[in-house]
């Protein structure tokens, strides 16, 4: 399968994807075990320690607003491949079905709350024989 969005596109979105989730905050200092992991101050410590870089997702935000129609549906069927959503032999109704889901909504913050995005949509694409090994930044 040749997918209509270019690889090195998708393998861009794949990577600012793992960097987006990577520093999305967590909730568990607000958990019952945060005086377990008290700072210095007495406040409880973030797991995550970095703060979080606006402009990783306003990069992520843009590879997917920047795409056709066409490959925003391909984009959100590869993702529903990859969560067991459809199988890959259902990739047609799973291209009808995204392409209506893109028309009636807000496609790029679909995608940001979708867990586990980078990993779901390498997962889809390599239901397909598709994969970033030696593409750009991602070899």
């Amino acid at each position: 399968m040749d997918p209509q969005t270019p690889l090195d596109t998708l393998c861009r979105i794949i990577l600012r994807a793992k960097e987006y989730e990577a520093q999305v905050p967590s909730d568990y200092d607000e958990g019952e075990d945060a005086e377990n992991i008290d700072g210095e101050d007495g406040e409880a410590l973030s797991v995550l320690d970095d703060d979080v870089n606006d402009g990783v997702e306003e990069e992520l935000r843009a590879a997917i607003d920047d795409l056709a129609e066409d490959q925003q549906a391909e984009l959100l069927a590869f993702c529903w491949v990859g969560q067991g959503t459809y199988d890959a032999s259902d990739w047609d109704e799973a291209i009808s079905e995204a392409t209506d889901e893109i028309r009636s909504g807000d496609v790029v913050d679909q995608f940001l709350e979708m867990p586990m995005l980078a990993s779901v949509l390498e997962s889809g694409m390599a239901a397909f024989d598709l994969s970033c090994d030696g593409v750009g930044d991602l070899s």
